[in-house]
């Protein structure tokens, strides 16, 4: 990625960025902004990398609970008529 940067942006290209930063923001908010810049990207790897343990960390095969034929099966609710037969 840095390689990538590096065709984009010269020398002058980041000074003249830095300048109208500089002018839009003004010299006061600069700290204050690259602080939060900062603390935005330190969270960002922090959720990324718990992502990837995660991910690393989960089981592979989970296998399924086996049934057993032993337990009673539900009795049906519905109630079968029988009709009698026509004589």
């Amino acid at each position: 990625m840095n390689v990538m940067l590096a065709g984009i942006f010269g020398g002058w290209e980041v000074v003249l960025i830095f300048a109208v930063v500089l002018i839009l923001f003004g010299a006061k908010k600069l700290p204050e902004l690259a602080k939060g810049l900062g603390t935005g990207i330190k969270e960002f790897k922090k959720a990324t990398r718990e992502v990837t343990d995660e991910i690393q960390n989960a089981p592979v095969d989970v296998p399924a609970p086996k049934l057993t034929t032993s337990q009673p099966q539900p009795a049906s609710t519905v109630a079968q008529t029988t009709t009698p037969p026509k004589a």
